[in-house]
């Protein structure tokens, strides 16, 4: 832990007065938008020990203590198979914010180093994302908090354009298929990655990183490389990753070839005759 550390308060009083516009606009707006929270909401906040999941959690907490609405809160960190410098650092750093987070055993590293060493990342963000959805389940929630930014959304995005052939985003909320009555909500969805990092930094956490061994030996990602690929494209173009994430909210299907809802697929040539001039 950084000896640094800033003191609870004044962590907390930062998240809403020096990064007000930075953070706490971003995070209530989205809340507002994309109606992520509604009283009587029991959530489960996923804590994976990173930046991003521990700045979820105290804006969670603010707004739980502050906000108009009513809700139930609890912090959830599961353990895939940390080494023990990392587990101590999650759980220091939850004591250092006032997070009180519940860590459960999962052993999904110890899985996936043996059916898919080479390309593990996918796997395990699938069986984590089951393990947490569980858990929330377990402790009657019907919200899980997850804690995707801005930057995870355009790069989603991308990937799906350029490797996968298709028009697909990050949602900042869905229903789980598999768990009944539970729903996925990103309230970060408007964060950038930059002001959290700057938060992390000026509040003196050290924050956990993936915490994957087999992970850690690889030298690259098609997630890595499309970030990258989206810094430089800003050099040229300065609003670049706006115009991205601005897309998906103005999909003209006038211009499309095609499209699908569900398993049901249409084409341009569906409604061809009957389109304006």
């Amino acid at each position: 832990m950084d000896s640094t550390i800033k003191s609870l308060p004044e962590i907390e009083r930062n998240l809403i007065t020096t990064y007000r516009r930075a953070l706490w606009a971003p995070f209530t707006r989205a809340v507002r938008d994309f109606q992520l929270i509604a009283k009587g909401d029991r959530i489960a906040v996923g804590v994976s020990g990173g930046k991003d999941s521990l700045l979820l959690s105290k804006l969670l907490q603010e707004i739980q203590a502050h906000g108009p609405v009513r809700f139930a809160l609890t912090c959830i960190a599961m353990d895939p198979g940390f080494s023990p410098p990392n587990r101590a650092l999650l759980e220091e750093n939850c004591a250092a914010l006032g997070i009180p987070v519940t860590v459960f055993d999962a052993g999904i590293f110890g899985v996936v180093d043996k059916i898919s060493r080479e390309y593990p990342c996918y796997l395990c963000a699938k069986m984590r994302r089951g393990a947490l959805y569980r858990q929330a389940q377990d402790l009657g929630c019907n919200k899980l908090a997850l804690a995707h930014h801005f930057d995870d959304a355009i790069e989603t995005t991308m990937l799906n354009l350029l490797y996968c052939g298709t028009f697909k985003t990050m949602l900042p909320k869905l229903k789980s298929q598999h768990f009944a009555g539970l729903e996925l909500i990103r309230p970060l969805y408007y964060v950038r990655e930059t002001d959290v990092n700057r938060f992390i930094r000026a509040s003196g956490i050290t924050p956990m990183r993936c915490g994957c061994a087999v992970a850690a030996q690889k030298t690259g990602s098609k997630r890595r490389e499309v970030k990258e690929l989206i810094t430089k494209l800003r050099e040229a173009i300065p609003d670049v990753d706006q115009h991205i994430f601005n897309a998906a909210q103005n999909v003209d299907m006038y211009g499309t070839l095609g499209w699908k809802t569900g398993a049901e697929r249409r084409s341009f040539l569906d409604d061809y005759e009957s389109r304006p001039v």
